[in-house]
């Protein structure tokens, strides 16, 4: 069996990962369609409204009718499965995949659910791929980015960041 060597073990302690910042978004929900339960989980749609997304290198609106196919799985985690169109302010167009969890103890599902907890206490990650055609945003193509999100009955919130 191959041994890492003390060097090669140094060597990767320095491919830190760093994030940037990318943008804020803030999303408005229409009332949740209630699918009921599935041989997965309780699954409910989500969708977008409106919303807005504003961030140092690029800003605009979520246009309508984006989704979260969200699913609490029978342990109680929450998956997102979110896919919402970007219009960029100079009339580019970005489409954006989201997939994480939304986790929270049994005690807390009350406040997470009425958006009265705080987002600190729960857990609300996912990981982000972007597509365009956008000249501008194209480096949006190849990039990692992922993020952290609070939900208020009616609105969601995410903060996405590019790991460089």
């Amino acid at each position: 069996m191959n041994k890492i060597s003390n060097e090669s073990l140094n060597y990767l302690k320095t491919l830190d990962l760093e994030t940037v910042h990318l943008f804020d978004m803030m999303v408005h929900l229409q009332e949740p369609l209630d699918v009921g339960a599935t041989p997965k989980g309780s699954r409910q749609i989500l969708i977008g409204d409106r919303g807005v997304f504003r961030g140092e290198r690029l800003e605009g609106v979520i246009l309508p009718n984006g989704a979260d196919w969200f699913l609490v799985r029978p342990d109680g985690i929450g998956e997102l499965d979110v896919r919402v169109v970007l219009r960029t302010t100079d009339d580019e167009l970005i489409y954006m995949r989201s997939e994480g969890f939304l986790k929270y103890s049994r005690e807390m599902a009350k406040a997470v659910l009425s958006g009265t907890a705080d987002p600190s206490d729960y857990y609300f990650r996912e990981r982000t791929v972007f597509e365009t055609g956008s000249e501008k945003y194209g480096w949006l193509n190849s990039i990692v980015a992922v993020g952290t999100g609070w939900y208020q009955p009616g609105m969601v919130g995410m903060s996405i960041y590019e790991i460089k």
